[in-house]
Formats: C-alpha cells, structure tokens, sequence
C-alpha cells in the first residue's frame, strides 16, 4: 500500500481550504468574474416571499433569490446544491426570508421544507362561520372548504361523545395557529383538533367524567357562558347559575343561544351580523332547539368555539346561591338567589 507525503496531505488541506474560501467569501473568485454590486430589492431585515414553484432548477431558484434581494449570489447558491448534493431535494412552497440572509442557511431551509407560515389568530366566542371566513381572510382555505371539513370525523378520543349529525363547532380551539401554505382544509382542521388535545389534559377530562359531563356537554354549555360572560371572574359563577338550572329543570334564557339561532338565517345575518345585539321579543320566540327561552335544557350544540377559561369554568363551577342574572351597562351582571331579588334587579338595571 501506498502513502501520499506528509507534504501532499497538507497542500491538498490547504487547496480544499483556499476552494472553500473563494466559493464562499472572495469577491472575484469562481463565483464572481467582479466583485458584486449588489441593488437593495428591500430594506435590511425586511420579510420577502418568495415562492419555489414544482420543477424549477437550481439555477432557476439561485437566480430568483437573487433577484428578490434575498442572496447576493445565485451563482453561489447553484454552487453549494452541487456540493450538497441537493438538486433533486428543493422543496416547492412559499418561504420568508430576511434580505442578507446566509445562502447556505436560505439552502437548507429550502430543502427541509420550512415554508413561510399562515398566522390567524382565532378568538374565543367565534362560531364557524367567522372562523371559516377568517381562514379565506387570510389564504389559508377557502370558507366554504372549512366549512365542509369540519363536517368530516376525525379520530380523537375527545369527540366520542359528539353527535354523529353535528359538525365541530365548539371544537375549534381559539389560539394563535401558524398554518402551512398549501394545506388542505382537513389538515388545517386536523391541526386544531390536534391543539384541542393537547390543550385539554387528561385531568381536566377526568374532573368532567367525574361530575358526569360528557365532553360534547361541557362545551355546549361552555359555549353559552363565553357569550355570556364579558367579566372573566364571573364566568364560574354563570356556570353555576345555568347547571343548577339545568338540574332543576329550569329553562337557561340565554340570549346568545337565541342569537346563535338568528344567526342561520342568512337573512338576519345580512342584517344584523351573526350576533344580533337588541333582541326582540319576536326574536325570543323563534322555533328553534338553540332557543333556550322556549325550550328547556341545553341547546342542540355548542353555540360558539369557548377558550379555555370558560371550559374551565363549567368544569370548575362556583359554589353559589344564585339562580338568576341581569346584564349591567357595563358588561357585568347582577346575581340574584330568588325570583323577587332578580325582579328588583331587572327594574334596577334593565334587561331580562
């Protein structure tokens, strides 16, 4: 066997070093006739889109970088796919960038896929409908795909207990979501049932189960009381009020659930919005199984998506006296034990 010289080793570490220096550092090397002139496409640190599109070259890809002000060199970047290896792994999609971002850094995110998010925030009290509309708002899925996803099963423990004829309303857990582009509407409906799971720990499920809640249970009435409550302290005490109701076989004259009636109706919608606000005593009277003025015991279904706080708060219920409450001006509400006090208050505050 043969031995290179102890000299030869170290010029072909020193050659390969010199290489790597040109390609990566030297103005006028291999990848520069001249050095560059570079013309700002963007302010430093300003986010760019720029979107690889199915096929495209490595040359193509070097060169729209480039071009968008990302890299300085598309030259440079075609030369490390090589090195890399990487001309058949470039990942398709919409990526962000920061100009002036590391070429060997934009190259790598490229190949592992790591496209620019979608961020939509939802809110606590949304219904499906606004979480749908918001989801085309901002280009993640169309309304109407959402829509029909959420009509789909999906195989999480925690909707054994939904009705087979009911959608997911109630399920769309509100946070702050980071969506990939190009997803389909299930795998974006996935994606928040997945939050749901987590969100809700094991202990929570088991403290429902023990006071006999079924999950579809605890969001149906989870959903009136995010409505209902705008005070976050009162929402275990409204909790209270409207499971002693139910125990006793009292209607729960909730106004969001009449609200959320109206809101099928595209009619009232174009009108009103999903929420109408000053209820009429025609509106109370409406024939349908979310109305809880005409019909006793819980509404067909969730109402709206609650967050957490209310979740916890049908779970977690206040120990209290009160079978009544009246709305204040301000957004709070005065409780009452007996029918006489919760008179006295309708007088004193207005409402019903």
């Amino acid at each position: 066997m043969r031995f290179l010289p102890l000299a030869g080793i170290l010029l072909a570490i020193v050659m390969v070093g010199i290489g790597i220096w040109q390609i990566t550092e030297t103005p006028g090397s291999v990848l520069k006739e001249e050095p560059p002139t570079v013309v700002p496409t963007s302010t430093p640190g300003e986010s760019l889109i720029v979107t690889i599109q199915e096929g495209q070259t490595a040359q193509e890809v070097g060169d729209k970088l480039e071009d968008e002000g990302v890299i300085s060199s598309g030259l440079l970047f075609r030369v490390l796919v090589g090195l890399q290896g990487y001309e058949d792994k470039l990942v398709a999609g919409d990526y962000e960038f920061e100009k002036g971002t590391p070429t060997l850094e934009v190259l790598e995110r490229i190949r592992r896929g790591q496209t620019a998010p979608l961020v939509v925030v939802i809110r606590e009290g949304l219904r499906a409908e606004e979480i749908a509309e918001l989801m085309e708002s901002k280009q993640v899925v169309s309304a109407e795909d959402f829509l029909q996803a959420i009509k789909s099963w999906y195989e999480f423990d925690f909707l054994y207990t939904k009705p087979y004829w009911a959608n997911l309303e109630g399920y769309l857990f509100p946070d702050t979501y980071f969506f990939n582009r190009n997803m389909t509407a299930e795998e974006v409906v996935r994606q928040i049932l997945e939050n749901f799971d987590q969100r809700l720990n094991s202990e929570l499920r088991q403290e429902a189960a023990v006071a006999g809640l079924s999950m579809h249970t605890v969001l149906t009435l989870a959903s009136v009381v995010e409505r209902e409550a705008q005070v976050p302290e009162e929402r275990p005490i409204i909790a209270d009020v409207f499971l002693k109701r139910l125990r006793r076989g009292m209607p729960l004259e909730a106004d969001p659930t009449v609200q959320y009636a109206l809101g099928n109706d595209p009619a009232s919608v174009a009108e009103y919005g999903y929420w109408k606000q000053d209820l009429t005593q025609a509106d109370l009277e409406v024939d349908s199984p979310y109305n809880t003025y005409r019909y006793t015991g819980l509404p067909r279904g969730p109402i709206c998506n609650p967050g957490l706080d209310s979740i916890q708060a049908v779970i977690r219920p206040a120990q209290t006296d009160y079978l009544y409450f009246v709305a204040k001006e301000d957004g709070s509400h005065a409780f009452a034990e007996t029918l006489e006090e919760h008179l006295r208050n309708i007088e004193l505050y207005g409402g019903r």
